[in-house]
């Protein structure tokens, strides 16, 4: 019983470091000021549009998404909060479209958050088996382990009973971002994704 408390920390805290993410990215709907980037946009006539890549990912705005690309805007960039990247943003979020573009377009597959979780670590720990399959694709390294000392592998291979208060403090913090959590299908699949990430 002892080791489940620090097993949710473990699991929970990355994720709870998005939640504030995503509030400011919602919140802040500019561009950001990047003169290499302005420079980019100009000599390509196309700029990037009003809202900021982690929004058009969060919304699922492939425009905005293909806008920001062509303008040249680093498919990578960090949040300001959880230093997260729009791959991580659309792994949680279940906008395989949008990881698909970003992939196309040069985004790190082994990009890490101020946590050290990647978008495989997401991927898996919400079960989005395409997008873990395409991660896997694209050379996401299974063995990275994030901060707290835990692979994508790991974040699933619990029973899903020790995972579900993770799930529930997530599924409450995002929902209003749009998450959706199945209990049933996460319990259900946190195996496969197991088996697919060993």
């Amino acid at each position: 019983m002892k080791t489940q408390p620090v097993n949710l920390l473990r699991v929970a805290t990355p994720f709870l470091l998005l939640i504030v993410l995503f509030k400011g990215v919602s919140c802040n709907n500019a561009p950001a000021s990047n003169p290499e980037k302005a420079t980019m946009a100009t000599s390509r006539n196309i700029k990037p549009p009003q809202i900021d890549i982690h929004t058009a990912v969060l919304t699922g705005n492939l425009a905005a998404l293909q806008q920001h690309i062509q303008a040249g805007t680093d498919v990578n960039e960090k949040d300001p909060f959880g230093g997260s990247s729009p791959l991580i943003t659309a792994t949680i979020f279940d906008k395989p479209a949008e990881a698909k573009l970003l992939l196309e377009a040069g985004a790190d597959v082994n990009f890490k958050n101020k946590e050290g979780s990647t978008a495989l670590h997401t991927a898996a720990f919400f079960c989005r088996p395409q997008m873990v399959k395409m991660l896997l694709d694209k050379g996401a390294d299974k063995t990275i382990k994030n901060g707290y000392g835990v692979t994508a592998y790991e974040s699933v291979n619990s029973p899903f009973t020790e995972a579900k208060p993770a799930y529930d403090m997530l599924g409450k913090a995002l929902g209003p971002m749009g998450l959706k959590l199945d209990y049933a299908y996460l319990e259900k699949t946190r195996p496969q994704i197991a088996a697919l990430l060993k």
